[in-house]
């Protein structure tokens, strides 16, 4: 299924997630992300259940939660597209029926907007690999440190927090342990960009729909009656796939985001801990770098789907700025009618919810961010 507006490394990405529809073994690769995210969800969650039946440290016990819900989060996205599957597709066909309904119109806007897509999404993808290899890079060296001060190899840690039912320290299984955590990690953070990648696609399709329908209404001229005729309708029918668009994205993301953000929010609050830990335990630049490196991904992420509900919703707005600023009070009755119509439509803002409870714009972003900030003064008087 071609889609002029969705960058090959999207495509890639959903495919290697059994999401794109037609893809070869599909169901395959489906099974292959339940089983693996399972088993990783099972040891992570069973070392933190470890840690506090043991009364062990509470900074291993936020550590462990911090890197466990974003597993976990990956796993609600990937059964949410999974299930509605039939309505991604039917979002991916409507896509590419627009680049040939709507070339009567001057498509400039979409291409523009595609090419900016493009860019995102490589810019998405290439700040969450940074931040695995930088990850990985910054592990290895504390695990370097730490063998050079301690001979004793049970002390060794794991690049994601688990609990194996084997003795996992000694070489060379500990260093397999390792690769096979790297790879595991480097996956799940590509298909965390890949979603991230896509609804700003998506977004971007829809605004570049609402910036040709800009210029369609500023160049509405009275002067040729037929040709008007034949331009006022399609606007309304172009408003209208407009409005199927941004419903559509509602439907897909409105409970993703939903959990985003309580993810988030939890995550949040968890990093904060563990910064305040270190300034207070003194520990090393490296161990910060790493919990910083976690901060910048989830914050990204939770930015990410706030500018898209705020973008979309501004976008919508304008619409009805761009109608009332045409000359449609010079138009025929007929004509008139309809563009009164498309305004009192455009009227009605269009936005992405977190499950119906809240708008995602960047005043939910700012929220979410303030939170970091109050947990980390509260932690501190602590």
């Amino acid at each position: 299924m071609a889609n002029r507006s969705i960058s090959r490394l999207i495509v890639i990405g959903l495919r290697l997630t059994g999401i794109w529809p037609g893809s070869s073994y599909e169901i395959v690769v489906r099974c292959i992300w339940i089983f693996i995210t399972m088993f990783v969800q099972i040891l992570q969650y069973r070392y933190i259940i470890k840690q506090i039946n043991c009364g062990g440290n509470l900074t291993n016990v936020v550590d462990g939660l911090s890197t466990a819900l974003p597993y976990s989060l990956l796993f609600f996205k990937l059964i949410s597209f999974w299930i509605n599957r039939r309505l991604f597709k039917n979002m991916l066909m409507k896509m590419s029926q627009d680049w040939i309904n709507f070339s009567k119109f001057n498509i400039d806007a979409m291409i523009n907007k595609a090419k900016l897509a493009y860019r995102y999404s490589k810019l998405i993808m290439s700040v969450y690999a940074i931040a695995v290899f930088t990850y990985a890079g910054v592990f290895l060296e504390i695990t370097r440190q730490n063998q050079d001060d301690e001979l004793n190899i049970t002390s060794r840690q794991l690049l994601i927090k688990m609990d194996f039912p084997f003795a996992y320290y000694e070489s060379p299984l500990y260093e397999y342990v390792f690769v096979l955590q790297f790879f595991q990690l480097l996956s799940n953070a590509s298909a965390i960009a890949t979603l991230d990648a896509l609804i700003i696609t998506l977004i971007f399709h829809v605004g570049g729909q609402i910036e040709m329908l800009h210029e369609a209404l500023e160049n509405i001229s009275v002067k040729n009656h037929k040709s008007l005729r034949n331009i006022v309708k399609p606007l309304i029918n172009l408003h209208y796939q407009i409005i199927l668009g941004s419903e559509n994205i509602e439907n897909l993301f409105s409970y993703i985001a939903l959990m985003q953000l309580l993810c988030n929010t939890l995550i949040i609050c968890c990093i904060g801990f563990l910064i305040v830990v270190a300034f207070n335990s003194h520990m090393n630049i490296e161990e910060l770098i790493n919990i910083s490196l976690f901060y910048i991904a989830i914050t990204l992420e939770a930015f990410i789907f706030s500018y898209a509900g705020e973008y979309l919703s501004n976008k919508s707005l304008s619409i009805s700025t761009s109608a009332y600023g045409s000359s449609w009070y010079l138009l025929d009755p007929r004509d008139r009618r309809i563009m009164i119509l498309l305004m009192i439509r455009s009227q009605r803002q269009l936005k992405i919810t977190a499950g119906k409870f809240m708008d995602l714009s960047m005043e939910a972003f700012a929220k979410v961010s303030l939170i970091f900030v109050t947990n980390k003064c509260a932690f501190k008087d602590i």
